[in-house]
Order: C-alpha cells, then sequence, then structure tokens
C-alpha cells in the first residue's frame, strides 16, 4: 500500500487452524516529490511470493526486490525495497549479498544466530527487547532488530534452533524524517 495524498484500509487477516500467525508492516517513508501521489494498494497472495531453497536448506522468499534471479511480486515502491524472508537451517552459515548503495536491517522472528562479519551490525533496543543499542557480539533472537552499516554482504551463523529473519534493504531517500509529526 502507498498511502500517498490519504487512503483508507482495513485489515482482516486469518492464520492457521489455531489463528497463529507471522504478519509484518514495514512503513517506508516516501520522498518529498510523492508525498501528494495517488495510493495504491497491491494485494499479493502468498502463493506468488517466489522461493528459492538453497542446497544446505536455507530457504528464502522474496517479497520485494531481485534476488538470485527471481523477482518478487511487490513493486513500484519509491526506496525500491529488497524484501526477503530467510530461514536458515539450525548450526549452517550463510552469506548473503547487500548491495552497498542500501540501508540494511534483519529482523528476527524465529530461532536465533549471529550476524557476523558485517560491516558493524548494531542491535537496537525494541519493545520487547531491553538491551540496549550497542555492538552485536553475541547470538541474536526472537525480536531483535539488527541494523548494518555499510558493507556488501553480511554472514550468519544459525542457532541450535535455525533461524527465521526478515533482511530488508533500500535506498536511502536523503531527506529529514519528522518523527512524531515533528521536525
Amino acid at each position: 500500500m502507498t498511502a500517498g495524498s490519504g487512503i483508507m484500509h482495513q485489515e482482516m487477516p486469518k492464520g492457521d487452524q489455531q489463528g497463529r500467525m507471522h504478519g509484518f508492516q514495514l512503513w517506508a517513508n516516501l520522498p518529498s516529490s510523492h508525498k501528494m501521489m495517488n495510493p495504491r494498494y497491491q494485494d499479493i497472495p502468498s502463493r506468488e511470493i517466489p522461493e528459492i531453497t538453497e542446497d544446505d536448506g536455507t530457504h528464502i522468499r522474496i517479497v520485494c526486490g531481485s534476488f538470485w534471479g527471481k523477482t518478487g511480486p511487490v513493486e513500484g515502491i519509491a526506496a525500491d525495497p529488497q524484501y526477503l524472508d530467510v530461514w536458515i537451517p539450525p548450526g549452517k552459515r550463510k552469506t548473503l549479498p547487500v548491495e552497498t548503495t542500501r540501508h540494511a536491517f534483519a529482523y528476527v522472528f524465529e530461532g536465533s544466530g549471529k550476524f557476523r562479519d558485517s560491516s558493524n551490525p548494531v542491535a537496537v533496543r525494541t519493545e520487547y527487547v531491553g538491551t540496549e543499542q550497542g555492538s552485536v557480539n553475541g547470538s541474536i533472537g526472537n525480536r531483535s532488530l539488527v541494523l548494518f552499516d555499510r558493507g556488501d554482504e553480511i554472514t550468519v551463523q544459525a542457532g541450535d534452533m535455525g533461524l527465521r529473519f526478515l533482511l530488508v534493504s533500500g535506498k536511502p531517500i536523503d531527506e529529514p524524517v519528522a518523527w512524531y509529526g515533528r521536525l
């Protein structure tokens, strides 16, 4: 969904038999030149999201952007994001490319692991994780956010139960952000 000049929407998600589901909303800022563009909405069923399974069992769903020859169905976003749902099997190490011109982060939502060999990954305090922002030295677990500095790849070492995370990157728009509507 692109809010642009204004949009109304209603969400009515359905989970599995017990009502459980993973759901994420990622809100990307629009450049000032696009703020009043026409709103639009894309409904993408799960079955339309391309998937890649590597020989080592790593499984990647490409929601937005292109990755290893496949392109996700979400398109036309101003920040040109890459939005990947990554699962790495227990104990496996995986290196994933990230374009150096992008800002990137990972959000862990299953299992745990270590983000290694990237350019200064930083853990970020969230409402669920009470640690202060700081360098990532140990294992990162569920509901943790890791910001990455410039670099062209990240290496991830999955823990004993595997690791599932969103890997999101986008082109910076280099404009101020009005937190809570104020600059």
